[in-house]
Parts: structure tokens; C-alpha cells; sequence
């Protein structure tokens, strides 16, 4: 039973979201403000933390923020009143897995979970690997090429590692977004592009002529390990 981490500032939104997923068969924790949150967060290592953004001593960004520094790869949804482009933004290029505004349906939250819940992680697949001159530490979110460490947004990291893990798989853009940035309409495929091409600059000797994110057109992308 996945165990998901409630940080909100409302309690009867707490109640009602822990009645709710222990009904689904989920375990819950939970915590009334962000300091907390995060403490409660770093001590239990929850399967998943459901975030409210507007919160006393610690907002939910800041929570975010201070989780994917120390390297704590939990998956988090945001949970917010503030629906405006910026703030979602803000929290995806924070580190959040997906966002979702108040006020909001049950049954597309529950949704959201589970999809969340599925995708894979570091600790269901490998810690390392490598291809050319370039090595991957998961667990760290690390990135060397050629012995130096190369500087990765976090998702321009969870995009290769995706690649990675499903190497020689073609993949869409469409099933790059969903997997990836875990949104059906934001952001769009023309970032999917955008990203593989920063990952071509960085990693690959000829980015014009790719030998391990190639593109396979008409179609999608495809790693090559």
C-alpha cells in the first residue's frame, strides 16, 4: 500500500483527502504547514506528497525547492488555489511531478495519483548506467561527460533518463509529455523538442548528426545506449 504524505494548511481539506485515499487502500501521513511537511517528508520517505503551495512558515515551493536539493526524488503534486500559467510553471521547473488547482474533483485527483504512482522510478529500475563517455548516477541526478559534470534542469535529467530506460524504444512526443511532464495539454510538444535538443548539445559529439537520442521521423525519438 503506497503511503502518500497530505501537506495542507486546512484541515478539513486534510481530513477529507486522508478519508478518501485510505478508502482507496492508500496509507496516509500528514502535516498542517510546510516546515513540517518537509521534516515529516524527509524522515519517512512517503511514495507520494500531495502539496498545498500557500502555506505558513513554508511554502510549498519552498518545500519542493529544499526536497530535490537534497536529492529526495519523491514524486509531488501540487495542490493550489492559484491556477495562472506562472505558477505552473514555477512549480514544475521546481521539481513538481504534476499540479493540480483548487478547487478540484475528486475523481480526477485520484486519477492523478495513480498515474503518478506508475511511472517508474530510480528506485525501480537501475542506479547507473552509461553510454560513450557519458555516466549517469540516478540516485544523485547526475550527469558526467568525459569525467565533468554536466549542469541538467530537472527535467532535462528525468527526460534522459526516460530515454535511457527505455532505450531502442521509439516514443512519441505525445507519450514523452504524459510520462515526462505528466500534463496533456501543457506544455507542448514543441518543448519536447526543445529539451532533446539541449540534451543533443550537451551530451552528443556531433549534436547535428546525434548517435544516441536520434530522431525517428514521423514518429518520435529513440535512444541508442
Amino acid at each position: 500500500m503506497p503511503r502518500i504524505l497530505i501537506v495542507d494548511d486546512e484541515p478539513e481539506m486534510v481530513r477529507g483527502l486522508e478519508d478518501n485515499l485510505r478508502f482507496e487502500g492508500y496509507q496516509t501521513l500528514s502535516a498542517t504547514n510546510g516546515r513540517d511537511g518537509l521534516a515529516l517528508a524527509l524522515r519517512e520517505v512517503p511514495d507520494l506528497i500531495l502539496l498545498d503551495i500557500m502555506m505558513p512558515e513554508m511554502s510549498g515551493w519552498d518545500v519542493c525547492r529544499a526536497l530535490r536539493q537534497k536529492g529526495v526524488d519523491v514524486p509531488v503534486i501540487m495542490l493550489t488555489a492559484r491556477g495562472e500559467e506562472v505558477d505552473r510553471v514555477l512549480g514544475l521547473e521546481l521539481g513538481a511531478d504534476d499540479y493540480v488547482t483548487k478547487p478540484f474533483s475528486l475523481r480526477e485527483l485520484l486519477a492523478r495519483v495513480r498515474a503518478v504512482l506508475r511511472r517508474p522510478g530510480p528506485r525501480q529500475k537501475f542506479e547507473e548506467c552509461a553510454f560513450g563517455d557519458v555516466r549517469l548516477h540516478l540516485r544523485g541526478r547526475q550527469a558526467f561527460k568525459g569525467g565533468r559534470e554536466v549542469q541538467l534542469t530537472r527535467k532535462e535529467f528525468e527526460l534522459l533518463r526516460y530515454l535511457v530506460e527505455h532505450r531502442r524504444e521509439v516514443l512519441t512526443r505525445e507519450r514523452l509529455l504524459d510520462e515526462v511532464w505528466g500534463y496533456e495539454r501543457f506544455p507542448t510538444t514543441r518543448t519536447v523538442d526543445t529539451h532533446i535538443l539541449r540534451l543533443r548539445q550537451k551530451f552528443e559529439k556531433d549534436p547535428e548528426h546525434p548517435v544516441h537520442i536520434l530522431t525517428v521521423h514521423g514518429q518520435g525519438y529513440k535512444f541508442v545506449g
